[in-house]
């Protein structure tokens, strides 16, 4: 199970601070605009006018709004992932349960907060509700990289697998929630926080495996 490549849709990265600024723009006028209206009514002409720039700047950057939809996507997981490193950093949790709460609320914030996010979250699910394993995947992969020294535990297979099923599992039920509730319904929630600890315990309690000894420095 190797890790899946990030998606790029970018048809030209930005190189310079105006071009990056633009690029912020746009993505922030598509992601208000797709709550507002929807991804069907969704137009890039209408993002360009909404961000205030010329249609050309939209195109320089994408070929199309499903190719918006898909970089709205990406900086998402980018956005997550800063979330919740941050959040482990200032409250100085210890554990993998605290880890895990976590990884889970901040996901929570921002599909309560974030916008676009409901129709997109970290992979796109255009048509509504059309959803591929792939962005989960990343999303498992993310956290291997990002939780693995923390828990020290060594970032292989067995734990890259096991952060898989925890997010697929997790983002049915966390989408669950949302379809009874608009803001998400607690008991659900509280129901998928209870099966991600069983289900992790299973693994993160046992004794972990020693991360492989760095090779020695040739001198």
């Amino acid at each position: 199970m190797k890790p899946v490549p990030q998606a790029t849709s970018l048809r030209r990265a930005p190189v310079q601070r105006r071009s990056a600024e633009r690029l912020t723009r746009i993505l922030d006028a598509c992601a208000d605009l797709l709550d507002e209206v929807g991804y069907d009514a969704l137009s890039t002409r209408a993002v360009a006018q909404r961000a205030g720039v010329p249609i050309g700047s939209v195109y320089r950057f994408f070929g199309n709004k499903r190719a918006m939809a898909d970089a709205l996507a990406q900086r998402n997981l980018e956005r997550y992932t800063e979330r919740v490193t941050e959040r482990l950093r200032a409250t100085d949790a210890q554990g993998w349960r605290a880890a895990m709460d976590a990884v889970l609320d901040e996901y929570l914030a921002m599909k309560r907060t974030a916008p676009g996010f409901s129709l997109v979250d970290f992979g796109n699910q255009i048509p509504v509700g059309t959803r591929d394993a792939e962005p989960n995947t990343r999303v498992a992969d993310r956290l291997t990289d990002l939780l693995s020294d923390y828990l020290d535990r060594t970032p292989d297979e067995d734990l890259r697998r096991t952060f898989l099923v925890a997010v697929e599992a997790a983002d049915s039920l966390v989408h669950l929630a949302f379809r009874i509730a608009p803001e998400g319904d607690e008991r659900i929630i509280e129901e998928t926080r209870e099966l991600l600890r069983a289900y992790l315990a299973r693994v993160l309690d046992r004794t972990a495996p020693p991360h492989p000894p760095h090779p020695p420095l040739h001198r």
